[in-house]
């Protein structure tokens, strides 16, 4: 019994073994392609999103982002929120004018998620001031298109080391240190200005619409700048939140009786001089209104977000000369090296500030 067992033992192993050896062999399918290196981000509110660990395609949510990305990556910009115009696009890579528009998320409110979804970017960045739902909105935005989407927050303070931690997410930390020190040093230089001002700011009146008669009232996001530097005189009972101000007339204007009058981008500062209500008031008389350069963007905000920078210096320089240590063209050639990669010739700078340096003509 116990050779049966073994006899039956060994065919066994001989059949198995043949059968082993003579059956066709299968191919072993590859590995599957490791999927992208990730890593998980904490954003500004404290959400953890998961990111690619290369981030190469970026959407802006809006303008605010739109201009952070265009300083420190215009690469990797994907779709915009809104077209340059003809004036702007100097400014900024020839390819932007083939990107998709997507529109944005504040503000208009237009944000096209269908497109954003088509196009496909790593991830949607916003940047700015946070409102009380930012969580909720960008869990939103995430959730309508398919792509993760973070947030960084950006104050006029906050600023510089907004630039930083873009700098270690998007792998370009010697850009986002250059920009944050040239933030760094422009909030340095206000700062010393508005201290030795102290008490003695000038008193202001910020101008625009094609009447000269909306004004960017004290105490809101548009007039963070301005009512830093200076003594604004728009106090109005419920200020706007949005660019184009509150509307008011000359009536009050001329009881607000500011000793400078800043016109915004296309508003009257070339007509103020010959009607007769206008010049009534000192600021006119005495030539101190000027016209907010603007090129690309409004240099006092529209939107409020990095030019102001160039606000501070302007600011500061048409203020008070006196306080104003540093040569305005030097500094403003390097914010358009820094942020738009830009050589802006003295020639350009003469341009952009034809309206804004001397002081409008007196009254006729």
């Amino acid at each position: 019994m116990k050779c049966y067992s073994v006899y039956v033992s060994i065919v066994l192993f001989l059949f198995v073994s043949i059968n082993i050896q003579g059956a066709p062999k299968k191919e072993i399918p590859p590995s599957a392609t490791p999927g992208p290196e990730t890593r998980v981000f904490t954003d500004s509110a404290d959400r953890q999103v998961e990111l690619p660990g290369k981030i190469t395609r970026i959407v802006p949510s809006g303008a605010l982002a739109q201009m952070f990305l265009l300083a420190i990556a215009p690469d990797r910009i994907c779709a915009v929120s809104s077209a340059y115009g003809p004036d702007e696009a100097e400014f900024v890579p020839a390819y932007f004018a083939e990107l998709p528009v997507v529109g944005q998320f504040y503000g208009a409110a237009n944000l096209n998620p269908e497109e954003i979804a088509r196009i496909g970017p790593d991830v949607v960045i916003d940047i700015g001031e946070p409102k009380d739902t930012i969580v909720r909105d960008m869990d939103d935005i995430a959730a309508s298109i398919g792509i993760p989407t973070i947030h960084i927050t950006a104050t006029l303070r906050t600023t510089p080391q907004a630039f930083r931690t873009l700098g270690q997410l998007l792998d370009r930390e010697a850009q986002g240190e250059a920009l944050a020190r040239f933030c760094e040093k422009t909030l340095s230089a206000a700062e010393g200005i508005v201290n030795q001002a102290g008490n003695n700011k000038k008193s202001v009146l910020y101008c625009l619409g094609k009447a000269g008669l909306n004004v960017l009232a004290k105490g809101t996001f548009h007039t963070e700048v301005l009512d830093w530097m200076a003594d604004n005189r728009a106090v109005v009972d419920n200020p706007a939140s949005r660019g184009s101000g509150n509307e008011t007339n000359l009536e009050q204007i001329l009881l607000w009786d500011p000793e400078v009058i800043l016109f915004g981008p296309g508003s009257v500062y070339a007509s103020v001089a010959q009607d007769p209500t206008w010049k009534q008031l000192g600021a006119i008389q005495n030539r101190a209104y000027y016209e907010v350069p603007l090129g690309p963007y409004n240099w006092m905000g529209g939107p409020p977000s990095i030019n102001r920078y160039l606000g501070m210096l302007w600011l500061g320089t048409i203020l008070y000369p006196e306080y104003a240590t540093y040569d305005l063209y030097t500094e403003t050639a390097e914010y358009y090296r820094l942020f738009y990669s830009y050589a802006l010739s003295r020639e350009r700078f003469n341009r952009l500030t034809v309206h804004s340096l001397s002081g409008g003509p007196g009254p006729r």
